[in-house]
């Protein structure tokens, strides 16, 4: 059977996203889609937007039973439920929890391969995009990380958190002033 699927690329610099309508009505039998098999992982770039975004979601991440902190990234463990697992952020009514630009860097850029978007020729562009943003992210995500512990600052440490976030904050602010010029070269 074949459905129109309407997707949307959105460039808002590192907190791009793919916004796709299959999602609402996912065609897996679980009503889980993607959420039944991926544990979000925030790491530093999505921790310090989050902190000038949404500075209680931070508080709520690390209150979290069963998740796995490290130097510079937490992992929310999926929840078993039923026979398989669910996102702590997933809702069966509604989906996600967490607004699109709150998602870490999988949970906005991922798109059902199931749907082919990659295969369309005139979303190459897109892919192109969204491979270098996923690579630029994975850089300065490195970058941080290398930076903070040189501090001596990690998220293990829970009396560390306020000056590793404070610290975190600092670096960040320093290092999006001048984005790579592939984000600016694509509309928004």
């Amino acid at each position: 059977m074949e459905k129109e699927i309407k997707i949307v690329f959105h460039n808002l610099g590192l907190r791009s996203f793919i916004g796709v309508d299959l999602c609402m009505e996912c065609p897996r039998q679980d009503g889980k889609g993607c959420c039944g098999n991926y544990s979000p992982v925030f790491y530093p770039v999505d921790l310090a937007y989050l902190m000038i975004h949404k500075p209680d979601l931070i508080d709520y991440i690390f209150s979290l039973n069963d998740i796995t902190i490290l130097d510079a990234s937490v992992t929310i463990n999926n929840d078993i439920d039923g026979m398989s697992y669910k996102c702590k952020f997933h809702s069966s009514e509604g989906g996600c929890l967490l607004s699109q630009d709150l998602r870490e860097s999988i949970c906005r850029h991922f798109v059902c391969s199931g749907i082919g978007l990659w295969l369309e020729e005139n979303c190459q562009q897109w892919k192109k995009f969204f491979d270098q943003l996923f690579a630029y992210e994975i850089y300065l995500n490195n970058k941080l990380t290398t930076m903070l512990i040189e501090k001596g600052l990690t998220l293990r440490n829970p009396a560390l958190r306020p000056d590793f976030l404070r610290e975190l904050l600092q670096l960040y602010y320093k290092e999006i002033t001048s984005l790579p010029d592939f984000i600016k070269e694509f509309p928004d």
